[in-house]
């Protein structure tokens, strides 16, 4: 695991919850390529509603359109480090948004004896 403070990059990789790469989830093979690259962390959060470029609302409040929800992926690390991971998400993701931010990490600390 990397250590990480100061001036970082934000990647957020926006995709359907039912987008897949080979059978499993795309957003699970991002978090394990991210983790295999050696990546500081990543966090998958599921949208409640949203659309996208193909202007489709997908929310959870309509039984009828409950389904394909947006996932956000998110990793925080240092720029040299993010750069060099995008080349596997233009492999992974076909459809979707991936934006990159320039962030400050405050605070990075994991749990005494965590293991990955």
């Amino acid at each position: 695991m990397t250590g990480i403070a100061g001036p970082a990059l934000r990647l957020t990789v926006i995709v359907g919850e039912y987008d897949a790469w080979h059978h499993r989830p795309l957003y699970s093979e991002i978090v394990h390529r991210a983790h295999a690259a050696g990546l500081a962390g990543a966090s998958v959060f599921r949208g409640i509603e949203g659309f996208g470029a193909s202007s489709l609302i997908h929310t959870s409040r309509l039984l009828s359109l409950a389904e394909d929800l947006p996932v956000a992926v998110v990793i925080v690390d240092a720029q040299e480090r993010v750069r060099a991971f995008l080349p596997e998400l233009d492999e992974l993701v076909s459809e979707g948004l991936v934006t990159l931010e320039a962030c400050e990490v405050v605070r990075y600390v994991g749990r005494t004896g965590e293991r990955g």
